[in-house]
């Protein structure tokens, strides 16, 4: 018999009002360690909010989110990614005008693992050294090790946002959330990413990820969370969520493109 184990990250009924807007309701879902799982949903499904309830930027109005069993009401972003739970943003966040290299260090110093004062002052050399040398694996680790002396605003788009990904593995997360992570990216970029984010899995960091690219998330994801109007209505693995008439009616509404879709899909499910 197989050993169930614990949830990393449990979504508990949380809510999210603005006013009389509701953003979020009743959502609930697990992500289990290990997984990749894919949280998506139409333009306004309320996903980026619930990226931002889940790493601290909003309080829910209601309900509770636990990550490794603690509860994290009330804790701030940087206690959150403490924890082991870190995150990248829609935009890209880089200092352009620091080389890739730079920026990457810019995070490892946030990290705290050497005080920036004591380095400046030439008093921990080991600890610097040994950030440099974490800085270069990272930069190996997501394929931007040739382009570690530019400039960070000089690099494409896609690039950029790697960079975004170098900053939030610096904190040796054991979850990471990607938001929108391929936007504006090609099909082969796309594809490099995928790549990324199957060794991210591989040593040993969960993936939840907010996306809009279905073919890449068909690909990616070990379970689907489907959203629309900040309401939980599907959830599991590709294939079912990729038939389920419900998602295809979010994404298409009703009429004939909803039925040539599900068709489509019907006849791929039976190849």
């Amino acid at each position: 018999m197989s050993e169930i184990r614990a949830p990393i990250l449990s979504v508990d009924h949380v809510g999210v009002r603005f006013g009389g807007l509701v953003a979020i309701a009743d959502l609930h879902f697990d992500v289990h360690p290990g997984e990749i799982v894919s949280l998506i949903g139409p333009n306004g499904a309320g996903k980026t909010t619930a990226f931002n309830v889940m790493t601290g930027f909003l309080k829910p109005s209601q309900g509770q989110v636990r990550f490794r069993g603690t509860g994290l009401q009330g804790l701030q972003p940087h206690e959150i990614v403490r924890l082991g739970l870190s995150r990248t943003f829609q935009r890209t966040s880089v200092f352009p005008d620091d080389t890739v290299f730079d920026n990457v260090m810019i995070g490892l110093h946030r990290r705290g693992r050497t005080r920036l004062v004591d380095t400046l002052l030439g008093r921990d050399r080991a600890g610097e050294a040994a950030l440099r040398d974490r800085a270069r694996e990272l930069l190996d680790w997501v394929g931007l090790s040739g382009r570690s002396q530019d400039k960070a605003g000089s690099l494409a788009y896609g690039e950029q946002r790697l960079v975004g990904v170098a900053l939030a593995l610096a904190t040796e997360p054991a979850m990471l959330l990607l938001d929108e992570p391929v936007s504006g990216m090609n099909a082969s970029e796309t594809q490099v990413f995928v790549r990324l984010i199957r060794s991210i899995r591989e040593r040993g960091v969960t993936v939840l990820l907010v996306e809009h690219d279905m073919p890449m998330v068909m690909e990616v994801s070990d379970r689907i969370v489907v959203l629309n109007y900040g309401r939980l209505i599907a959830e599991g693995p590709p294939a079912a969520i990729r038939s389920d008439p419900t998602v295809i009616e979010a994404y298409l509404g009703q009429g004939s493109a909803a039925r040539e879709a599900a068709q489509a899909a019907r006849e791929t499910n039976d190849a």
